[in-house]
Order: structure tokens, then sequence, then C-alpha cells
């Protein structure tokens, strides 16, 4: 939709907003402006009233903490909405905090989603955002979002693989000619490392562990490849069995051990993927590496232990934790140099070209 007045074009180009909602965190990209919003996928609700108590850092920051009456939850699970109410009114606060008051200028808004979620959760996405406020919503697939960000060019007839490892899911993506060829998502992410961590602390040490504890736990000391020095990190949790707050001293190789089942399950994946591409992307991506996004991918050595079981050259990309947000932004900035396929209007059924 065009504009002949400098003001009018102006203001709707302003409001144009792309938002990586992940399970962890949202990050909003404001067109023109960059990535402008980065805060947790946390909300606080009074039980009693319902009313929202606190959004983003400040609701992450009462995980476990709250009294009676209040609950931190997250509504995001997977990936996916998971309690719809909740997800409409936080998308709601965070593109009013973006974008004002302003309700005459609706944005337009593209949202990532996994690679494998189902027309029903994508529906659920579009409904949260328009309720929110959006004039039009649109749909990316987040492993597509993530290699434009990465800087990778997707329209070119040549084979890039992105493996995107965020806090609800791991999407990896054979991408060629603006699409892509082969994807799959998988449930397991910087969440499930999470609780993978919690139930080994529980099982070695007798000591239990909130998520935020062993989330700093794989940030500090996590490693996917045998560290050539050990690294320690002490914390401090409740004895099982006498009731009682402890310190034990935890050694970066023990988080090697609790996250081998859930990172094998990603490197089958990634297997799964590369059998199914066809030959000639294969040799594409065995000279052009597996590009790897997300906050996950930060783990220690996984680059380099994602190399040696694919015996293919992988690297993290530059900024990877807002890969998908740039990608994001980018093509809300500048849609007619990407294909069709990149961007969807899954509401009406139709590909988005201006």
């Amino acid at each position: 939709m065009a504009f002949k007045s400098g003001f009018g074009r102006g203001m709707f180009e302003y409001s144009d907003v792309g938002i990586d909602l992940g399970t962890a965190s949202v990050l909003v990209y404001v067109k023109g402006k960059g990535i402008v919003l980065r805060e947790p996928s946390v909300v606080a609700i009074d039980r009693m009233s319902g009313r929202m108590v606190a959004i983003g850092d400040e609701a992450r920051r009462m995980i476990g903490r709250t009294p009676g009456n209040i609950v931190a939850i997250r509504p995001l699970k997977d990936g996916v909405i998971s309690n719809f109410d909740v997800t409409e009114r936080m998308l709601r606060y965070f593109l009013r905090k973006v974008i004002g008051r302003r309700l005459f200028f609706k944005p337009r808004v593209v949202v990532c989603v996994p690679s494998g979620v189902t027309e029903v959760e994508k529906r659920s996405v579009i409904e949260a955002s328009d309720e929110a406020g959006a004039r039009k919503t649109y749909l990316i697939e987040e492993p597509i979002a993530a290699a434009i960000g990465a800087g990778i060019d997707i329209g070119t007839p040549y084979g890039s693989m992105v493996l995107d490892i965020g806090g609800g899911t791991a999407d990896i993506a054979v991408i060629s000619l603006g699409g892509a060829v082969v994807s799959e998502s998988i449930k397991c992410a910087g969440d499930r490392f999470d609780e993978a961590i919690v139930r080994y602390i529980r099982k070695k040490h007798n000591l239990l562990i909130g998520d935020r504890t062993a989330e700093e736990l794989k940030i500090n000391i996590g490693t996917a490849y045998p560290r050539t020095e050990e690294v320690y990190m002490d914390v401090t949790g409740r004895n099982l069995i006498s009731g009682l707050p402890r310190k034990v001293r935890v050694a970066g190789n023990e988080i090697l051990e609790a996250l081998e089942e859930p990172m094998q399950l990603v490197f089958e994946a990634v297997h799964n993927v590369l059998e199914r591409t066809p030959p000639e992307l294969s040799a594409d991506i065995s000279a052009n590496g597996i590009c790897m996004t997300g906050g996950g991918s930060l783990l220690y050595g996984l680059d380099r232990m994602l190399a040696e079981k694919t015996k293919v050259p992988c690297y993290v990309a530059e900024d990877a934790v807002s890969c998908v947000a740039i990608g994001t932004g980018k093509a809300l900035e500048d849609l007619d140099s990407y294909t069709a396929s990149a961007v969807r209007d899954y509401k009406r059924g139709e590909y988005f070209n201006l």
C-alpha cells in the first residue's frame, strides 16, 4: 500500500514491526530503527484480579519468588502459544511500548514461527497479534529468518543449512531459492537443556535447584565438548535429605554429562535433515558449512561437536541470539528482495508481496 503524502508514508513505515516471539524471550524490530526491545517472555499475574503485575525483565525476576496471590508464567511453551489470553496481553504491551498508543496507525507485523508448527498454531499466533493491535500479521519461518539475519543470501540456487536453537525449539532447514527445501523442528532446545541440568544435579548431588540456577550453570560452565581446562561454579539449592540449604561445587564436565541426552536429540535431527537433502544441495552444504543461530548455539563446543558428528563444517553466526529478529527486520524492510516463499499471509493463504 503506497502513500503519496510523505508524512503518512513515514508514519506507516515507522509502524512496521518484526517480532521474534520466542519461548524464552521476545525481540522486537521496528522498521528503520532496528531491534528496539529484548525482554523475557514472562508475565506475572495477580490470581485474584487477573491483573498483570509485571511483564518481561521484572516478571522474570519474580519466578520462584512470588507470594501466593501472584504467579509468574511463561505463556509460550515449546515454541508455540500455550496461554492465548496472556500472550495477547503481553504482545499488546510490547507493541505499545515500542510504537506508542497511536491506535489509528496500527502496525503491520511479521512474526517468526518454528518451521514445524501446525495450521492451528499458526492461526493462534496471527489471532494473538491481531488482537494485540496489528493491522495485518504475516508469518515467517524461524530458520529462514535466521538465515537472512546471519547474512546468507537465501535467494540463490545454492543450498544453505541453518540450525536455530532457541528456548523451546531447535529448527533445522536446508534453504535454496528463498524457501526451505527440507526442514525439521524438534521440541528440544534451551529449556530442555535446563531441565536436564536440574535432573542431573538432583540425582548426582541430592540437591534441588531452580530453572534459573540451571540456566546460569549452562551459560557459565555448560559445554557440549570436553574442555581442556576444567571450570567450576558454586550453586546453592535445597538438600533433598535434610531439607536445608546447601552449597555444592559443580564442574563443567558434569554439565557435559547432564546435556548428553538432549544434545543427542539435536544431532539426530540434524542427521535426519542431511539424509533427506538432495545430493546437489548436500555438496553446497559440505562446502559452505552449517550456520548455527539462537542462544543455544552459544553453548561451549557445540559447533565443534556437531562438526565431528556430521563431518560437515559448522560455525556460529555473528550475534547469534538476534539473528531471527534481524532477519525478520530485513525481510520487513526490503520485501521485494526476497522470494514469495519467504514471508506469507497465512490468513488469506497468499504469499506476501508488495
